[in-house]
This record gives C-alpha cells, structure tokens and sequence, in this order.
C-alpha cells in the first residue's frame, strides 16, 4: 500500500519535473490572453516528457526497483490515492479564484479558463493531458507484461495490438501538440474537477479498461484477417479525427491553405466570421467525434473478447461524453457565428454520423 503511495506520488512529480525542466518549443495558441489581447504562449515538450518517462520506468524495472507488472498488481491501490490527489488538485486550483457560478458548479468545471505561470512554461491543461497520457501508456505497458507473465507460451497478440494502437493514439496526440490547442478543450473549459481529476484519474486509469479487465483471460486465438481488421477500423477512426483537426487547424491559421495539399478551403462568411465546410468538416459538424469513437470501438474488439462487457466500457464512455458535448458545442458556436452558424446547419445538416445523425 505504501509502495503504491510513493510510486505514484513520484510518477506524477517526475512528469510535472520533466515539463518545466525539458527543452521544448514556444508556440502561441489560438485563445487571446484577456489582458494582452495577444495569443497565449506554450511551452511543448511533451513528446519528449513522454518518452523520458518511458525509458526511466523501463530503467527502473530492468532493474529490480519495481516488478514490470506493477501498476497492474496495485491497480487499485494507485487508483485510490490518484483519486486523492485528483480532489486535492481540483480544490488547490478552483477555490482561490474568483467564483463564476455557485461552488458546485465551479468545482466541477472549474473558474480558470486558461491558468498559466512563469510566463507561460507551465500551463495547467498542457500539462494535465501529459500526465494523463504519460501515466496511461505506463499502465498499458504494465498491464500486458502482467498478461505476458501469466502466458509467457501463449500471449494474446490482441494484447499487443491493442497496447500497439493505444500507444499510436498517445504518441501521435504529443506529436500534434500544437493543434490541439485549437480544440474544444482550450478554447471551451475551464481546470476544475472535470478537467483536473479527469487528466489525473480519469484519463490515465479508465482509457485503459479494455486490458485493465481482460489481462489475466487467455489468448482468444482470433484470426489474423480479425485483429486486421481492426487495426483497419483503428486508422479509419484515426483519419477521420487527425484529419479533421488538422484541417480546422491549417484553416484557423490561414483560411486559404490547402489542407494536406489536395482539399481546398470553402467557408461561409459574415461579419468577418468564417466557418469551414469543405473536406472532413463538409461530412458532419463533428465528424472528428466519429472518429474517436471508431478508434475506441477498434481497441475493443482487437482483445479478442467482444462479448465480455469490461471492453466496451471504453467506447460507451465517448458515446455518453461527445453526443451531449456536440449539443454544448452547437449552442457555443451559435451564440458565436449568429446567423452564420445557422447557414451551416443548413448546408452541413450532420451532426457526428454522415447521413445518420
């Protein structure tokens, strides 16, 4: 119980250490400083906080200081504790600020739009998905090699596909760090409990339920024309979410890019407000919600087991956070655009599921 204590006490200050100490690159994002006016600045380096974090606790089992399957062992002590270092956070960062609703809704979502110290190194939702996806991958890594010990003759390859293609996801978001701040969650949220404990909890712990419920079961002994097909379904959802956020990325930069070279631009405007719909934005309003939620389905079925309810936990966890979250973005953007908006639900009548929903 101990042991888990400091493991993930220390987990969380490496990467918080790692963040402020790591060389990175300054970039100034899309929401404006309320006493600038400017762009606010970030500090990047989570690509390389990430992959430091790894090789350290690879070190550090090679070694002996921790059994490889440690974070599996002590699943739910850790749990327990980050979850009180998750209420600990929400209460550090909502209460001293200004209130903006009453305290229930304040601590849930928070009173800080974007909290940022020392001129920027250090912001609280950059850093935040960090940790989240730091923690995560340590988890999957330590989740299969519990499986791989249990079936050192026999290990699912599902097990790897799946830690394989949740590693993709991972690294790929740290890649396009910058064009996340882009997204509804820098430019919408504010750091309370939903957003803190959700990074520091949530994220790490429930995105990994698939292998968190199904490491100690056997190899299924799917096909290999199975987990292909998985994989296939995974890069689906992948280009369909990278590439939708890439699009609306190189458009906020610069309205006339030809988004990967081949999609021209094509936008409604008035009053100096543009909105894309063209390209992956031409499909549904929130074509990049599909996305997630294919590449969710995709983790699920890759185990082998897609009758077993632990799996699934994962996919129903996108369908219950982005359908309502598309009804809240709806709202947002048309007090924003006014009649513009409405001339895109026109044209656009989607909303996630071409031709469905």
């Amino acid at each position: 119980m101990i042991t888990a204590l400091v493991a993930i006490v220390v987990i969380y200050l490496f990467v918080f250490v790692a963040y402020v100490a790591v060389p990175g690159r300054w970039v100034s994002g899309y929401v404006l400083d309320p006493k600038t006016a400017l762009p606010l600045r970030y500090h990047l380096n989570g690509l390389r906080v990430f992959f430091l974090s790894i090789v350290v606790w690879t070190l550090a089992c090679h070694y002996g200081l921790l059994p490889w399957d440690f974070l599996y062992t002590e699943r739910y002590a850790l749990l327990g504790f980050a979850c009180v270092i998750g209420l600990c956070f929400t209460l550090a960062i909502v209460l001293p600020a200004p209130p903006v609703n009453g305290i229930g809704s304040d601590l849930y979502l928070g009173r800080l739009e974007n909290p940022q110290w020392l001129n920027g190194r250090i912001d609280a939702k950059m850093f935040l998905y960090l940790i989240g996806a730091t923690l995560l991958e340590l988890n999957l890594l330590s989740f299969a090699a519990h499986h791989i010990l249990l079936y050192p003759h026999d290990y699912s390859p599902g097990v790897l596909l799946y830690v394989g293609l949740s590693s993709f996801f991972l690294v790929e978001y740290l890649f396009f760090e910058q064009v996340h701040l882009y997204t509804y969650d820098f430019v919408a949220e504010r750091v309370g409990f939903k957003l803190g404990w959700g990074c520091l909890v949530f994220y790490p712990f429930y995105y990994g339920v698939g292998l968190w419920t199904q490491a100690e079961r056997p190899n299924p002994h799917v096909s290999s024309l199975w987990l292909g097909g998985c994989a296939a379904l995974f890069f689906s959802g992948w280009v369909l979410a990278r590439g939708a956020n890439l699009q609306k990325f190189w458009f906020k930069k610069d309205p006339t890019h030809k988004a990967f070279g081949v999609l021209i631009p094509e936008s409604l405007e008035h009053n100096g407000k543009r909105v894309l719909v063209s390209g992956f934005w031409g499909l549904s309003r929130h074509i990049n919600y599909l996305g997630e939620i294919t590449m969710a389905t995709a983790l699920t079925l890759s185990l082998g087991w897609p009758q077993s309810l632990g799996p699934w936990l994962y996919p129903a966890y996108y369908l219950a956070l982005l359908f309502p979250r598309q009804y809240f973005d709806d709202q947002r953007c048309a007090k924003k655009y006014g009649p513009l908006w409405d001339s895109y639900c026109r044209k656009v009548r989607w909303r996630i599921i071409p031709f469905v929903y």
